[in-house]
């Protein structure tokens, strides 16, 4: 599990780790240790800042702390009614096989306690190396308190990598005595998974004001509904007349009993366009709820389980109130009710707390990635589909000041094939830093996550936002769009100083994808309707998905010119874009790949040499596509290249026309669309 993302480290040699004796430590009625391994000293049992709760029923509760001069987490978990046994660790997306486990089982006389991994069938073995590190136990009135210690890297090829972004949690509760590690059923275990991100970063808390107020957005008496999912909405508003205020701190009102199932809550404000929002407390998919709450998207306050309160930094504030800003505010809360509670009743939401004591800049956010449009697709049966989005250097050196702007948080978006997002910082054509990144990224579990380090972007930089998909499960392409089925690669950031620029995100250009269908359609035997009335999804479900097209496409995303959105949260372009001007059609932004002869050649005859009709017919398309573009438009070289891109490396500014019938997927301003 480890080896292959883990950083370079020292390592026992292999020989040593075969050698090294297993330990186990035996708990007496579960109850009090009697033999412990201990490797460093407890923490405090007051120490443990982060807490979530494992199982909808609130049985098991996991607090943590993190270290990051040990580079260790501290864990303590609290299991309110002990059986025979549990099983805790982590997973890529929380699987119980290939799992990275911490064990606790009892033969029905003694009690045991090691750290184990599972095989691809879900098999238990004990590790040769004990990494998870038991500090000690406690019994409470309220359960069993087990304390133990794991380090992120621990050079084990059996262990998980603990790194930064969203981490599955698994558990799994031994109802019966087991006479053996190896006589664990993994199957038959009652368990589940959590998602939490246990690397917190280290920040200290800033000074709040003395004259720091408050205000609660909840839903009053909800009625959770007897069903595994639901999307609650409900309309609040400000007092008319409220001035401008800087929220500063804001954090998570969770009715008491329901922390297992409130999920995930947002706080919306609503477009300043309209004069009123009419009231509605009821779920965000019923036919009853007014079509105009839908205006109500810019983003106040994000928060999913496991989270603390959200501070900002003490220069800046996100103002709400005062002459252009909507009174009205939506909150939406998640419930997960797997295991359908009837009759819970739930009052949860949101406190914002704010000043009137203005800071010295106001926050923004901004929305980085892919514009919301089918023209990007992802065909079926992929496990790892990558898709890119640019934030281009010409875009930030007409929209930021001077000065740049500081990005200190960020919120990362798919819908449900996404598996990975990564933005990066790319500086003269070279990538300087990553802004965020989730490897084990889940649309499940989204929330605004503080920033390690404030990330310094000015005029001329670039962002690159990339997403990874898993189609597997699907017959027919994903496109881009709003619908859950549809797909969307987006990081919120967060930053100050505020500007005007609210988006900043691309597209493959709608012509030249409308080239890969008439190019695709001559190289297969099913006919593709490309006629204009036919939509972008259509033309993508009617493709026989086999190992051509679905190269052919990818190769179209590397080095195929990009549709560039630079906009106002109006929607309007930034003045002074190429494109911009009244009555002007979305401006673009191309990227134009090196297009010798040499490199297609040596490509051309490297695939011919494989003796694969794929490989040859690949081959060709690759080269009419690139020649078609390299003859349509002359080359344009330009310093700098953007981190990441695939190719291309010059760039090249034109007007690209867009056939009526291929939507651009015009944006507004920052949204979300948790699912």
């Amino acid at each position: 599990m480890q080896s292959s993302r883990s950083q370079p480290c020292s390592c026992p040699s292999l020989k040593l780790r075969e050698v090294a004796s297993m330990y186990f430590t035996m708990v007496a009625a579960f109850l009090v240790i009697l033999v412990v391994a201990l490797q460093g000293s407890a923490p405090r049992e007051s120490d443990f800042p982060f807490k979530v709760p494992l199982d909808p029923q609130g049985l098991l509760e996991l607090s943590w702390n993190v270290s990051y001069p040990e580079q260790a987490v501290h864990f303590q978990l609290l299991i309110r009614e002990l059986r025979f046994g549990l099983l805790f660790g982590m997973s890529d997306r929380g699987e119980f096989e290939n799992a990275d486990l911490a064990v606790l089982w009892s033969d029905g006389h003694n009690s045991y306690f090691g750290d184990a991994w599972s095989d691809a069938k879900g098999q238990l073995h004990m590790d040769s190396q004990q990494d998870y590190q038991l500090l000690g136990a406690r019994r409470a009135p309220e359960g069993l308190y087990l304390l133990f210690r794991r380090a992120f890297s621990t050079c084990d090829p059996k262990d998980y990598l603990i790194e930064d972004g969203t981490v599955h949690l698994i558990y799994g509760i031994l109802e019966k005595p087991v006479p053996s590690l190896q006589a664990i059923n993994i199957s038959a275990l009652r368990g589940g998974l959590q998602r939490v991100q246990l690397l917190k970063p280290n920040i200290s808390i800033p000074e709040l004001p003395s004259d720091m107020k408050s205000m609660e957005i909840t839903a009053p008496d909800v009625v959770i509904p007897s069903q595994e999912t639901t999307y609650w909405c409900y309309m609040a508003e400000l007092p008319e007349g409220f001035p401008k205020h800087h929220i500063i701190m804001y954090e998570p009102v969770v009715t008491a009993g329901n922390e297992a199932l409130v999920h995930h809550m947002e706080v919306f404000q609503c477009a300043a366009q309209f004069d009123s929002f009419p009231h509605y407390n009821g779920p965000c998919d019923s036919k009853m709820k007014p079509d105009r709450l839908n205006y109500c998207r810019h983003v106040l306050a994000a928060w999913a389980m496991g989270a603390q309160a959200f501070y900002y930094p003490e220069e800046a504030g996100l103002a709400f109130g005062g002459p252009g800003s909507s009174r009205y505010l939506r909150l939406e809360i998640h419930y997960h009710n797997p295991l359908v509670f009837k009759g819970r009743r739930d009052s949860s939401g949101i406190r914002l707390y704010y000043t009137a004591t203005l800071r010295p800049y106001d926050a923004g956010i901004m929305e980085l990635g892919l514009v919301y449009s089918p023209v990007m697709a992802i065909p079926p049966g992929e496990d790892s589909f990558i898709l890119t989005g640019y934030c281009t250097d010409k875009c930030t050196q007409l929209a930021l000041p001077a000065s740049g702007i500081r990005i200190f948080a960020s919120q990362l978006h798919t819908h449900l094939a996404g598996r990975k997002v990564v933005t990066v910082l790319s500086r003269d054509g070279r990538e300087r830093q990553v802004v965020n990144a989730d490897r084990h990224y889940s649309p499940h579990f989204q929330e605004i996550r503080m920033l390690k380090e404030v990330v310094a972007v000015f005029p001329g930089d670039e962002l690159i936002t990339t997403c990874t998909y898993n189609t597997e499960d699907r017959s027919r392409a994903t496109v881009g769009g709003f619908g859950i089925l549809e797909e969307m690669c987006v990081n919120y950031v967060h930053y100050y100083p505020q500007t005007q620029l609210e988006l900043c995100k691309s597209a493959v250009d709608p012509g030249y994808l409308h080239r890969y269908f008439n190019l695709v359609n001559r190289f297969n035997d099913e006919e593709i309707c490309m006629c204009p009335q036919v939509s972008v999804p259509q033309q993508f479900y009617s493709i026989p998905w086999n190992t051509f097209n679905r190269d052919v496409l990818k190769s179209l995303y590397g080095f195929a010119p990009i549709s560039m959105h630079c906009n106002k949260s109006s929607a309007i372009r930034f003045p002074g874009f190429p494109g911009a001007g009244a009555g002007s059609g979305p401006f673009r932004l191309t990227y134009q790949g090196e297009m010798s002869a040499e490199n297609t050649n040596s490509t051309f005859i490297s695939l011919m040499t494989h003796g694969s009709t794929s490989a040859l017919q690949t081959s060709l398309l690759l080269l009419t596509l690139r020649l078609s573009l390299s003859l349509t438009f002359p080359h344009e070289h330009a310093a700098g290249s953007p981190a990441g891109a695939s190719p291309p490396r010059s760039r090249a500014h034109r007007a690209l026309p867009a056939p009526a019938h291929v939507p651009t997927g015009h944006q507004a301003g920052p949204m979300s669309h948790l699912s």
